[in-house]
């Protein structure tokens, strides 16, 4: 390869390196936002109680949940945690009006336990997705 070709291919690869460095500081609020409302995978069970509702999320073993308030409005006190059989909790705890999360554990093949609250209301789902 003649250093014509080489100087073509280090020029591109900076540039894409630029391009990334800059669109990842140019929107961090964005994606922060997108991160804080979603969890990567498909929906597989919505738990709903009488102030909002957990919303269930697997990808491969990797399973990731929010709580989002029926009604928001004025800040309360919302939590959300999803535990895989024989691991710890991964768990969110915060005022909030809209809805908290995303939280996430690696499950694999083990069954987990999701929870979730608003103000005066909760939900335990019990051992799932087993």
């Amino acid at each position: 390869m003649d250093t014509s070709a080489i100087r073509r291919r280090f020029a591109v690869g900076m540039a894409v390196l630029t391009a990334s460095g800059l669109l990842a500081l140019g929107a961090p609020g964005a994606a922060q936002a997108a991160a804080a409302e979603n969890c990567p995978g498909r929906k597989v069970r919505t738990l709903s109680f009488s102030t909002g509702a957990v919303h269930v999320y697997k990808s491969g073993g990797l399973v990731c949940a929010v709580t989002r308030a029926k009604r928001p409005g004025p800040q309360r006190w919302m939590t959300v945690s999803v535990q895989a059989r024989g691991l710890r909790a991964a768990h969110l705890e915060d005022l909030r009006s809209r809805s908290i999360g995303p939280v996430d554990t690696y499950a694999g093949q083990r069954c987990v336990r999701v929870k979730g609250s608003r103000g005066g209301g909760s939900v335990t789902s019990g051992w799932i997705l087993c």
